[in-house]
């Protein structure tokens, strides 16, 4: 977690007219963590056993519902929820060593969305599994349950579609850093009678789920972006103008 003054930089360096992504860049902070800060500054308490706004007396969402969008899609993407020996569950999310941008990210987000609760990296051939253990995690994802996800039906709670709306590209961008990627794909053209080529970049998100597709292509649609699907477990953006949404929220994994 970042002290106060860390944050307090960051953010001025935003003020000042940097872009989130231009700021990552020169502190290596999170841009997750960097959006976070501009709804709440202060470092949340690390006490132990921290409530569950799911399931207390009173419901209510997150602390940090721009956070919890992008987990979410990283959930739904690359995620799964376990039960250790001790009967806790813990969330894991396994993350490639060639996005240690990413890994970080991942690791902020969960921390933001449970503070109480310690975030572990353990390192595995060729990647590392952001986990955390909380007893409160089916209450958070309800999407949970036994087998692969594609073999059941995977829709979001009201809750969680209110988040997602309010927080489209967050969630977007969970989703691309889990099962997606920016590529940049070539045709030849005839110019002046002469063949040459002709480079473009496009985003694919490829997942074998149909629900999760199209919680996928709904959130695009919501930030006007252009789509199609390339076959039955592929959506292409390709559009220019979609492409430049894309790359100004979300951008290639890092």
């Amino acid at each position: 977690m970042y002290d106060l003054d860390t944050r307090k930089r960051a953010l001025a360096l935003v003020a000042q007219g940097f872009s989130q992504n231009s700021v990552s860049k020169q502190t290596g902070i999170s841009r997750a963590a960097i959006r976070s800060w501009q709804t709440r500054i202060e470092p949340l308490g690390r006490s132990r056993g921290a409530g569950c706004p799911r399931c207390g007396d009173t419901l209510s969402d997150p602390e940090d519902p721009a956070a919890y969008a992008y987990l979410l899609g990283l959930y739904l993407g690359d995620g799964c929820i376990s039960t250790s020996k001790r009967g806790v569950y813990f969330l894991r999310i396994a993350c490639d060593d060639s996005w240690p941008g990413l890994i970080d990210a991942c690791a902020e987000a969960m921390q933001l969305v449970r503070p109480g609760n310690k975030v572990l990296r353990v390192q595995r051939q060729g990647c590392q599994n952001v986990t955390c253990y909380s007893k409160h995690w089916p209450c958070l994802f309800p999407q949970h349950g036994p087998g692969k996800k594609h073999d059941r039906t995977i829709s979001l709670e009201p809750w969680q579609q209110h988040i997602v709306r309010t927080h489209p590209w967050e969630f977007i961008r969970g989703l691309i850093h889990s099962d997606g990627c920016r590529v940049t794909n070539w045709t030849t053209r005839l110019i002046g009678g002469e063949q040459k080529r002709y480079e473009y970049p496009r985003y694919f998100f490829t997942n074998l789920s149909a629900d999760i597709l199209g919680l996928f292509t709904d959130a695009l649609d919501l930030v006007g972006v252009q789509w199609r699907q390339a076959n039955k477990r592929n959506i292409s953006v390709a559009r220019r103008a979609s492409v430049a949404l894309m790359d100004a929220h979300v951008g290639p994994k890092y």
